[in-house]
C-alpha cells in the first residue's frame, strides 16, 4: 500500500476512517456500533467536564516565545506542548479541550431545542390537523426549502456571535426534520385500534398525545437526535470558522480551525489537530446513531 505523503494525511485519515467504518459495520453488527460510538463520545464528553483538570494549562494564555512551536512528534517538539502552538504561543492540546466544551454544549443544547420545538409541531399537525396542521406542514416546508447554512449565517450575522445565539439559531433552523418525522408518524398512529380505544373511554388529547403516541415515538426521535447532535457540531464549526461563531479568543474547534487555516503549510498540527478532534466525534456520534437506528427498527434490529 503507497504511504501518504505530508500534504495528503488529512485525505489519508479520512480514508483510513471510511474503510474502518466499513470493516466495523460487515464484521460486527449494530451493538458493536453503539459500543464503539458510546465509547468515543463518553471520552470526548469526560474531556469536556474535566477540561480544568485534564487541560496541561490555560488555553488563554500567550507566549510569544514558543509560538508555532511543533508537536512532540516533530525533531523540534517537547512535551511541554503535546500538539505544538499557535501564532500566539496558546498550547493547542488545551485549546482543543476546552473548545470541545462549547462544541459539545451548542451540538447538545440546539439538539434539544430543535427536538423539542419539531416533535410538538409534528405531533399537533397530525393530532390535531384540519387549517392549524395544513399551516405548520407548509410552512415547515417553505423553511426546508432555505438552506440551513445560509439561514443560520444570515440569522448570527444580524444578532451577532455568541454561544446564546449560536444554540437558538442552529435550534431554530432545524427543527423542520423532527417535525416531518413525527408528522409521519402521527397520522398511522393515530388511527390504530388502542388510539381509538383511548378516545372511546374519554382520553383528552393531551393525555392521549403524552400517553400513548409520544412513547411509540421516543425510538425515532433519539436515533434522529444523536445523528443531529453531530451536524449541529459541524455547522457550529463552519460558523465560528466563517468566523459567526462564538467570538475569540474563546476556544471552540472552529475557532482554532480558523486560527490553523492561515498558516496551514508553516503550521499545519494547528488545523490537522482541530479537524482530527472534529472527525473523531462527529464519526463516533454518528456510529452511535447509526447503531441505534439498526437496534430500533424491527426489521432489522435482530441482526444486531
Amino acid at each position: 500500500m503507497q504511504s501518504c505523503s505530508p500534504t495528503l494525511s488529512r485525505t489519508c485519515f479520512l480514508r483510513w476512517l471510511i474503510r474502518v467504518s466499513i470493516w466495523i459495520e460487515r464484521m460486527f453488527g449494530a451493538r458493536f456500533k453503539i459500543i464503539v460510538g458510546t465509547l468515543i463520545v463518553f471520552i470526548f464528553a469526560v474531556v469536556a467536564i474535566f477540561a480544568p483538570q485534564i487541560a496541561p494549562s490555560d488555553p488563554l494564555t500567550q507566549d510569544l516565545f514558543n509560538r508555532l512551536s511543533p508537536p512532540v512528534w516533530s525533531s523540534k517538539g517537547s512535551w511541554e506542548h503535546i500538539l505544538g502552538t499557535d501564532n500566539y504561543g496558546r498550547d493547542v492540546l488545551s485549546r482543543l479541550i476546552y473548545g470541545a466544551r462549547v462544541s459539545i454544549l451548542v451540538g447538545i443544547s440546539s439538539m434539544l431545542l430543535s427536538c423539542t420545538i419539531g416533535s410538538l409541531a409534528g405531533v399537533v399537525a397530525s393530532y390535531r390537523g384540519g387549517r392549524l396542521g395544513t399551516f405548520i406542514m407548509r410552512f415547515a416546508d417553505a423553511h426546508l426549502a432555505f438552506p440551513e447554512i445560509l439561514l443560520a449565517i444570515l440569522i448570527v450575522a444580524t444578532l451577532g456571535g455568541s454561544l446564546l445565539n449560536i444554540v437558538l439559531v442552529l435550534g431554530v433552523s432545524s427543527w423542520m426534520v423532527y417535525a416531518r418525522v413525527v408528522y409521519g408518524l402521527t397520522l398511522s398512529l393515530k388511527e390504530r385500534p388502542f388510539i381509538e380505544a383511548a378516545r372511546v373511554q374519554g382520553g383528552a388529547g393531551w393525555y392521549i398525545i403524552r400517553r400513548h403516541i409520544l412513547p411509540h415515538l421516543l425510538p425515532m426521535i433519539i436515533v434522529i437526535s444523536t445523528l443531529q447532535v453531530a451536524q449541529m457540531i459541524l455547522t457550529e464549526t463552519a460558523l465560528s470558522f466563517l468566523g459567526l461563531g462564538v467570538p475569540p479568543p474563546t476556544p471552540s474547534w472552529g475557532n482554532v480551525l480558523a486560527e490553523g487555516r492561515d498558516r496551514l503549510f508553516v503550521a499545519p498540527w494547528v488545523a490537522d489537530s482541530a479537524g482530527v478532534a472534529i472527525i473523531l466525534v462527529v464519526w463516533g456520534i454518528n456510529m452511535l446513531g447509526n447503531g441505534l437506528r439498526e437496534r430500533l427498527d424491527p426489521r432489522g434490529g435482530a441482526h444486531g
